[in-house]
């Protein structure tokens, strides 16, 4: 049976499985016996991937079915500084998976141009997780949090653009009623904070979640290292309740 090579995000670890990307997302969610209900975020990996970092000719030869005849779930190669060891180039689709497995793949597309507004929110996936607020547009984040002359950077970095709405311009009158963050006076307080232009970044959580308010996702995810990144962009509220209505809906109630 065939073999497939897997980032996890959420949380970060090297997997090979015998479940193509849609199912291996539905049993990352929700498990074998459907008791598990938690969000995933992985990638598609190029089958012909090969690191010395990573022990990838064991991992495959365990990667083999059960007794029954049923494929293997998960072999894990390896859960620490994966993304950092794994060349842009090998990176296929990104998925989404809802709490109760529905699964959406996500395609590279050129980076857009630096978005509007005065103030932006990330959240970090890996191969840290908190949430940030900057002043900086996502690609001039990018830049910076992976910066050697940084005192604080990484070597890679996965995170996801969110939306502020109308608290993008006006973070402290603004009505923020339609967002869904915890401690809304705090996300004020850290926006505003970059006002006085003496910081372009602000923490505004050092400990997220990793639970992505998939219905707040504004230009998308973007994975990047050193030398690249890849923007994978994420679809109008529109087009996913006509092209993906059930993942919609699902995501609507996570």
């Amino acid at each position: 049976m065939k073999t497939y090579l897997y980032l996890s995000l959420t949380p970060e670890s090297l997997i090979v499985s015998m479940l193509p990307p849609a199912e291996f997302g539905t049993y990352l969610a929700t498990g074998t016996q459907k008791r598990s209900r938690e969000q995933a975020v992985y990638m598609e990996i190029s089958e012909d991937f090969n690191n010395d970092r990573f022990n990838l000719t064991k991992a495959r030869g365990l990667c083999v079915p059960h007794e029954d005849g049923q494929p293997k779930h998960s072999v894990y190669v390896s859960v620490y500084r994966v993304l950092e060891h794994v060349p842009l180039g090998v990176l296929g689709s990104l998925w989404l998976a809802t709490r109760d497995g529905r699964t959406l793949a996500l395609e590279q597309a050129p980076a857009p141009p630096e978005s509007e507004g005065a103030y932006h929110l990330y959240q970090e996936l890996c191969p840290v997780h908190p949430l940030i607020a900057s002043s900086l547009a996502p690609l001039s984040f990018y830049r910076f949090i992976t910066s050697p002359d940084n005192n604080i950077a990484l070597p890679a970095i996965c995170f996801v653009d969110l939306e502020l709405g109308a608290l993008a311009e006006d973070p402290q009158q603004a009505d923020a009623a339609n967002l869904p963050y915890h401690d809304l006076p705090h996300l004020r307080d850290c926006l505003s904070e970059l006002a006085s232009g003496r910081k372009t970044t602000k923490t505004v959580n050092r400990t997220q979640p990793n639970h992505v308010p998939y219905r707040c996702v504004k230009s998308g995810f973007f994975v990047g290292n050193r030398s690249d990144v890849r923007h994978y962009p994420f679809p109008s509220a529109e087009e996913l309740d006509r092209h993906h209505h059930e993942w919609w809906r699902s995501a609507a109630l996570s």
